[in-house]
């Protein structure tokens, strides 16, 4: 990348909605799943790749060290040497049979230069038949080390050190891999954590759910195609027939990732690995996919080991929740246990860091309020029109009208949401008043000057004046850059300072976002998700712009950094007017940082108002969908009881 908003990553291509995740994520990148052929292979064929493919993992391990997690010191967390976090099972299920999976003495490294790093130490859990068990934690916590160690999915510089994992008769650890091609992909799914690298780019999504029926013989090469488009849309993708016909770049973020999740439940496995599955989701349709995996584990008994940083999601269907911090489990039980009696310290930080578990109160609506002298918008959009061609089908339409006749205004000093199901067109829309795309008709008008058409000069400088923090920070890095180069790439492209100011900068906005400033000479293949998003937030903030386009910029994050970048953004807003367009699916977030919300559906906006106004008096029903199916509501009262929740200033 040469510049700021110059060469934006892949996975933003024209698209319906979300650019991407993720993902999904918070995981160390010692969790960051290969790229999309190696996982498409393995989890569709049960082959392992070869040790050339695996090394494209981003893996180095660094992630899960001290140095990574002192952003979130809990000094007293005593962390037992071998927690038995299953050793009394009061459920019925339970009592009755035996787990499905069985985890003892878990110990994982990985090899780098600096030395072997424990990602993974002495860690037990079970899974039964019929339930979904939630593996939850900080970033660097070993969360997703640890499910991948279960399927021996591990990279090539890591490895199993002691314990064993019994799945059903077998014993996972010992397999040989001719022997795990019989486990993997028909008796256990995985969902990795970021759909943009697990998806093979140069096979349709259609094509790619057929192919895990063909090799596991539950469908012929005539019959697959149509056995696919049912299974995507048991998933929740909408118009699965389409989406079957398209490739990944042309899909949303949530519809990747919804194709990913048909990928895994194709073959009907005993065990669903899912590795925050429900990330780049919006509410309702992270309602769908979880209902469905509900479903399948109370009417067939397939098992979900479900790892997430979203303590709503876990809250709402996990029977059991398992918390890891450092490597370890710290405390395991059922989940009504965890939420209202939580014994560990760790614990109760993570319950009163989750938005969605407590209700926070909302920032005051003109808290951070710096009008311009004239009284002229930041950013003012007319009437917006985006429309882009669709594969050509017959009896289909031909095109898809994104964004409809979309109006907005955003001022400075102020934090504007824009919230809606994936495929609303919320990102496109971003796009278009970021002028990364070309609207079909329409304009926007930018500190009152016209910037539609704008090319050349007038063009830069509104890359100067307007950044962009991307959904998915795996993709969002150049990795051939370090952390510094990183930062510092866009006071380099407008020849901003000199070297040592440039460092300077860097390491003052590293502190800001939570980061130390030893990472500065890291890659960013070497930090967790939530490590590499911190990183495009400080990197969007270097230049001191006047509007900053958050796109999803705590998905990744685990609860407490989330609360962390939330308090962050809302005292740059207060100390120096920046205006934020935030689009997020996610409305316990938006409620604490929002001033005004526009609620969008189908391209439209239905419903405008206060962050007070809408969460409290909603007054369309697309609306009160969206607040009904947030995440953690049955648990929300007894949560906000037992653990007071963080005011927000």
């Amino acid at each position: 990348m040469t510049g700021p908003l110059t060469n934006e990553p892949a996975t933003n291509e024209p698209e319906t909605d979300e650019p991407v995740p993720e993902a999904v994520t918070d995981q160390p990148v010692t969790d960051h799943p290969p790229n999309g052929e190696a996982v498409a292979h393995r989890l569709t064929t049960g082959k392992a790749a070869t040790e050339e493919t695996v090394t494209d993992q981003p893996v180095t391990g660094k992630a899960v060290t001290g140095e990574a997690v002192t952003h979130q010191p809990v000094s007293d967390r005593p962390v037992p040497d071998h927690p038995q976090p299953d050793a009394a099972v009061p459920d019925e299920v339970s009592a009755g049979e035996p787990a499905l999976l069985e985890v003892r003495g878990l110990s994982v490294s990985y090899r780098t230069r600096g030395g072997t790093v424990r990602a993974v130490r002495g860690v037990d859990l079970d899974v039964w038949p019929g339930q979904i068990t939630a593996v939850v934690g900080e970033s660097g916590s070993g969360k997703s080390t640890t499910a991948h160690a279960i399927t021996r999915l591990l990279a090539a510089n890591g490895g199993i050190d002691a314990g064993t994992v019994r799945f059903g008769r077998h014993d996972l650890t010992a397999l040989s891999e001719r022997e795990l091609r019989t486990v993997r992909g028909a008796q256990i799914g995985l969902v990795p954590q970021d759909p943009t690298v697990s998806l093979n780019p140069v096979k349709r999504v259609g094509e790619q759910v057929a192919e895990v029926l063909r090799i596991h013989g539950l469908a012929t090469r005539r019959s697959a195609p149509s056995a696919a488009i049912e299974i995507l849309d048991r998933a929740g993708l909408p118009d699965a027939a389409t989406r079957a016909r398209q490739y990944p770049h042309e899909l949303s973020g949530g519809m990747r990732q919804r194709a990913l999740i048909a990928v895994a439940i194709a073959a009907k496995p005993k065990l669903i690995i899912a590795d925050e599955p429900t990330s780049a989701l919006d509410v309702t349709v992270q309602r769908v996919i979880l209902d469905h995996l509900q479903h399948l584990t109370e009417e067939s008994g397939t098992a979900v080991l479900l790892v997430t940083h979203d303590l709503g999601v876990a809250a709402d269907r996990a029977q059991r929740i398992v918390v890891m911090s450092e490597g370890r489990v710290v405390e395991a039980g059922p989940t009504r246990d965890i939420l209202e009696n939580p014994r560990h310290a760790y614990t109760r930080r993570l319950l009163a860091s989750a938005p969605s578990l407590a209700t926070a109160r909302p920032r005051p609506a003109g808290s951070a309020t710096v009008p311009a002298p004239d009284g002229t918008p930041l950013v003012e959009a007319r009437n917006l029109v985006k429309e882009f061609r669709l594969p050509a089908a017959e009896g289909a339409a031909r095109t898809l009208r994104a964004v409809d006749d979309v109006s907005l205004t955003l001022h400075r000093g102020r934090t504007l949401a824009l919230v809606g199901e994936s495929g609303s067109g919320k990102s496109t829309t971003a796009r278009l008043v970021l002028r990364l795309a070309d609207p079909s008709a329409g304009s926007v008008l930018f500190d009152g000057a016209d910037v539609t058409a704008a090319r050349g000069a007038p063009a830069r400088q509104l890359r100067r004046r307007a950044q962009l923090v991307y959904q998915n920070p795996y993709a969002s890095l150049d990795p051939r850059f370090s952390i510094g180069e990183v930062i510092t790439e866009p006071l380099r492209a407008f020849r901003v300072g000199d070297r040592a100011s440039r460092l300077a900068r860097a390491r003052e906005l590293l502190e800001k976002v939570a980061l130390p400033a030893s990472v500065l000479s890291r890659r960013p293949a070497e930090l967790s998700g939530g490590q590499r998003q911190r990183v495009a937030i400080a990197r969007a903030l270097a230049l001191s712009p006047d509007l900053v386009v958050c796109d999803e910029p705590v998905s990744a994050l685990d609860v407490s950094v989330q609360a962390q970048v939330l308090d962050l953004l809302a005292e740059l807003q207060a100390d120096t007017g920046v205006a934020y367009l935030f689009i997020s699916h996610d409305l316990a977030v938006v409620r604490q940082i929002a001033h005004q919300v526009a609620v969008m559906r189908s391209g439209r906006i239905v419903e405008t108002g206060t962050a007070e106004e809408l969460f409290t008096r909603p007054r369309h029903d697309y609306t009160r969908e969206l607040l009904a199916a947030i995440p953690g509501g049955r648990h929300a009262s007894a949560g906000a009881a037992s653990h007071e929740p963080k005011e927000l200033e």
